[in-house]
């Protein structure tokens, strides 16, 4: 097999869902899925099995392996950094899931590792790699859209809080809840559609309301058999907030695991010469504009992309391409990952503290002194 990733020695930590999809992609792209790491060894036995790798319980381990060249992290957030940072300060090269970490600190500390190391560093934002976002980005190389102003994004389900007892809702494996699970995606893409402007100003809230809810209705089952007495659940399951960009740029942010509305992904991006609005993650795109030719009149241009072309796919395409050719990230990079920590951890600050929160004060506050 032949492919970016040919001949490149990969292991991955985590071996649940999202491990085997990275495996998988990376594979089809030539890659060699060497070894996997988890603490259950039911996984470890599926993952050998199924991809020929040698397994072990600990990163460490793994690490000892000269063969892995890349690894790539898909564990529980709070966990991220040390292993990163481990397999860097290894000469290994990385991909790190979203978020960057489970707090602001330890996004900072995981920036800074690396930033030293010699290796290749990536996080895991696949929505920008999906057909709808590319197409976006090619019109708007060819100014199609004019100076883009605003961006609307959503990330809502109406009913898909993660059962409570799992690491999605405690507060010290996940850092947070919603927000750090789904809206740090709707986050990443709208500011990557903004070209990554200075945030200078944050306000959110950020709400519990369904995680003790014994008669919780959830008819998709996605929790897994509900019982709200199981186990304590801490973290928000919705999220609003306000972001204000520098020259007069802004983002509305909605993103839910539970919200008695319609569920939504819809993006709305607004120009001065026209506007997009898609699906996050989806194929297509449209194009809103207005014009004056015969007579004043909207046009509505619907893209239909290359449904073949997903997310998850390019972005591992990407990254095993970055790591052949030995050179710099310029998608997906660490400096990206942390200016989404910076925002989420405003949004938590606001919501607590009631009021706005300026990003230079928090840049100030998590400075380290020279």
């Amino acid at each position: 097999m032949t492919g970016v990733g040919t001949g490149i020695g990969v292991g991955i930590v985590g071996l649940g869902g999202m491990g085997q999809l990275h495996a998988s992609n990376m594979r089809q792209e030539g890659a060699d899925i060497v070894a996997g790491v988890d603490l259950i060894a039911a996984q470890r036995e599926r993952f050998g099995a199924e991809f020929g790798a040698e397994t072990y319980d600990s990163h460490e381990a793994m690490l000892e392996d000269e063969r892995v060249e890349v690894v790539v992290v898909t564990t529980p957030n709070k966990f991220h950094e040390p292993i990163a940072v481990a397999a860097l300060e290894a000469g290994r090269h990385v991909l790190v899931e979203k978020p960057l970490g489970h707090t602001l600190e330890s996004a900072e500390r995981l920036a800074e590792a690396a930033e030293r190391a010699d290796g290749i560093c990536m996080v895991g934002f696949h929505n920008r790699h999906a057909a709808s976002a590319a197409m976006f980005d090619a019109y708007k190389a060819q100014g199609r859209f004019g100076r883009l102003t605003h961006v609307e994004a959503n990330y809502i389900r109406r009913r898909g809080v993660p059962g409570p007892g799992s690491w999605f809702t405690n507060p010290d494996l996940a850092g947070g809840g919603a927000l750090l699970d789904i809206g740090v995606h709707a986050i990443d893409l709208a500011l990557y559609m903004l070209d990554f402007p200075d945030v200078l100003e944050v306000s959110g809230t950020a709400r519990s309301t369904f995680g003790t809810q014994e008669e919780y209705a959830d008819p998709d089952g996605f929790g897994n058999n509900w019982d709200a007495q199981s186990e304590a659940y801490e973290v928000d399951d919705s999220v609003s907030a306000f972001i204000r960009c520098a020259d007069g740029r802004t983002i509305t942010l909605e993103a839910g695991w539970a919200t008695n509305r319609d569920p939504s992904q819809e993006f709305h991006v607004r120009g001065s010469n026209a506007g997009a609005r898609f699906e996050i993650g989806d194929s297509d795109l449209e194009l809103l504009e207005a014009g004056i030719a015969g007579c004043d009149h909207y046009a509505d241009t619907q893209l239909t992309g290359d449904a073949s072309v997903t997310g998850h796919y390019e972005q591992d395409r990407v990254f095993l391409e970055t790591v052949a050719a030995g050179e710099e990230a310029t998608v997906n990079t660490v400096d990206e990952a942390l200016a989404v920590q910076r925002v989420i951890d405003a949004i938590y600050r606001s919501s607590e503290t009631g009021r706005a929160i300026r990003l230079e004060d928090t840049r100030k506050a998590t400075r380290p002194m020279d």
